[in-house]
């Protein structure tokens, strides 16, 4: 049987075609869902005051991409960085390490670092250690926060001594449980969900939001690392943020997965002003 020249040139090209195809890991796109540059987002982020950048705590990519752009905005920018995943009760031993008074080994030790630490942060500690940049831990440790889940809200931490109560936002906080990421978490409890457990949420985001503002310098770009929830759709820390401080420019990133990372579906459009959009497939890293 013979086959055509054309047949063959035809079976060839759609072979180097399907071979050719790049499998993408993930797109940035900005909050209308037109697809961005990583370039143009560094532009966007160096004119900020605070950047609040949302994660998946087992993504890998945007634990890269964190790096990343700590690095570039670090050419041109004066930076401070933070953290969800340092408590502030800690800030004394996180000070310590950066400042080379303790190992690695008493740091662990000491602050109840996540799990995924070592590969998901350590690298952006270790980068602000080895250039001088301060570290911020920012967020309430988790046993006040447990407190105000379980023991009746707000009101549970009016026992506490002055001591554990700095770290912490000052008391009372504002809250409102008509914004709609509080609205949707107590949704996604159903019947398990009371305004307590939002209560939990909201003075991690207005624990969060007081020490970067506490923290900031002028002329300088505070970087915050926070679960993505807790800046969703301008809301969480940025809503404390604005509260207490509206003049600042800040700039807020967000991470999705999606089944095919092309097109930006609807549900993640106005997230944030950027959306890594990852692939679903993407390996965790714990």
């Amino acid at each position: 049987m013979k086959i055509s020249l054309t047949v063959i040139s035809f079976l060839l090209t759609l072979q180097s075609n399907l071979y050719s195809q790049n499998k993408t890991a993930y797109k940035i796109f900005n909050a209308k869902g037109k697809s961005v540059s990583y370039k143009k987002l560094i532009k966007s982020l160096s004119t900020a005051d605070i950047v609040l950048f949302g994660e998946y705590h087992d993504n890998p990519i945007v634990h890269w991409l964190q790096f990343e752009v700590t690095k570039d905005l670090d050419e041109n920018s004066k930076l401070i960085l933070g953290a969800e995943m340092l408590e502030r009760d800690n800030q004394i031993y996180l000070d310590k390490y950066l400042n080379e008074e303790i190992g690695f080994a008493a740091f662990d030790s000491l602050s109840r670092l996540w799990p995924n630490y070592y590969t998901d942060y350590s690298p952006l500690v270790d980068y602000a250690k080895r250039n001088n940049i301060a570290f911020v831990a920012t967020n309430i440790p988790r046993r006040y926060a447990r407190m105000v889940f379980r023991k009746g809200g707000f009101s549970a931490l009016d026992s506490l001594t002055e001591t554990e109560k700095s770290y912490m936002a000052p008391l009372p906080i504002k809250f409102d449980i008509e914004l709609s990421q509080y609205k949707n978490m107590l949704n996604m409890m159903g019947d398990h969900g009371s305004d307590d457990i939002v209560k939990a949420q909201a003075i991690k985001d207005a624990t969060m939001a007081y020490f970067i503002l506490e923290s900031y310098k002028n002329d300088h770009t505070f970087i915050h690392f926070n679960g993505a929830y807790h800046s969703d759709f301008y809301e969480g820390i940025l809503w404390y943020l604005k509260q207490k401080n509206n003049d600042l420019v800040y700039k807020t990133i967000s991470t999705v997965n999606q089944e095919k990372v092309k097109k930006l579906n609807k549900d993640n459009l106005q997230r944030a002003d950027f959306i890594i959009c990852v692939d679903n497939d993407m390996t965790k890293t714990h």
